[in-house]
């Protein structure tokens, strides 16, 4: 399972690269909404603790949305004014402020809900709009490498401390925004702040698919099992997933770059 996410994940951030060329940051984003890092680190979760201890850690990953909204609000407002390092910073420290927060939280899938959907709705109605062109630079090989190389040392690292922690942590730390940091720090350097805040837009409409993914096993699995639980789960996923592209289209303003000369420049 561990190699299994390592691979998935720099994976996955291959192709958000290649989508952000292709269809702009805002699609970027809402696909980054997927489940793809959480729920292998929850399914591990499932197997080696049980589906008891996996359910209570599905609540915390809902409610820990909060969380990845509190540092996508701070660094896309912080990367206006600020270099990578500093908006980085600031970031992780509304994350943590945040899951200090939730740690504290009632711990039912009612309450987590509640603190996502207002969450979701700040972030909607907050953070920076972007209405004019925003180009997109070109991204080398070697910084795709890279790219991919961060998000397997961060999957290492979160996967690592989930393992050896209760079920509220463990599922706050599956929902660390380890995407969202490889995406805004190489948006960021690569096409500056508008991109990002097109980016963390794109992430608000796809948490519905993240929330129903985690709502579904956190009601499954301790009664029917894991691995209907998952695929219950993973189905409705792409379904809501599917259902929030027309709200991705009447929200998205203009493309990046178009479409032909994004398919020129995605590798150099």
């Amino acid at each position: 399972m561990l190699a299994l996410k390592l691979a998935l994940v720099p994976a996955f951030l291959a192709a958000l690269t290649i989508a952000g060329r292709l269809w702009g940051p805002s699609v970027a984003g809402w696909l980054a909404g997927l489940p793809v890092v959480a729920g292998p680190i929850v399914l591990l979760l499932a197997l080696e603790r049980g589906p008891s201890f996996a359910a209570q850690a599905s609540v915390a990953s809902i409610a820990a949305i909060a969380a990845s909204e509190a540092f996508n609000f701070t660094y896309a407002w912080s990367c206006r004014r600020w270099p990578w390092p500093l908006a980085l910073a600031a970031g992780m420290s509304g994350w943590l402020t945040a899951a200090m927060l939730l740690v504290h939280l009632r711990h039912s899938l009612v309450w987590a809900v509640g603190a996502a959907c207002v969450a979701v709705a700040v972030s909607q109605s907050a953070l920076p709009r972007v209405s004019a062109h925003v180009p997109a630079g070109r991204l080398g090989a070697a910084d795709l490498a890279v790219r991919m190389l961060a998000g397997a040392l961060l999957t290492l690292a979160v996967t690592s401390l989930s393992a050896s922690m209760g079920a509220t942590w463990s599922g706050l730390l599956s929902v660390f925004p380890l995407l969202g940091i490889v995406l805004a720090v190489s948006a960021q350097r690569e096409h500056g702040p508008g991109f990002v805040a097109l980016l963390m837009r794109g992430m608000v409409i796809g948490r519905g698919s993240f929330a129903a993914f985690f709502a579904v096993t956190a009601a499954m699995l301790p009664r029917y099992g894991v691995w209907l639980s998952f695929a219950c789960a993973s189905a409705i996923s792409v379904v809501v997933q599917g259902a929030t592209r027309r709200m991705l289209d009447s929200s998205r303003p203009l493309q990046a770059v178009s479409r032909e000369t994004s398919l020129q420049q995605t590798v150099d």
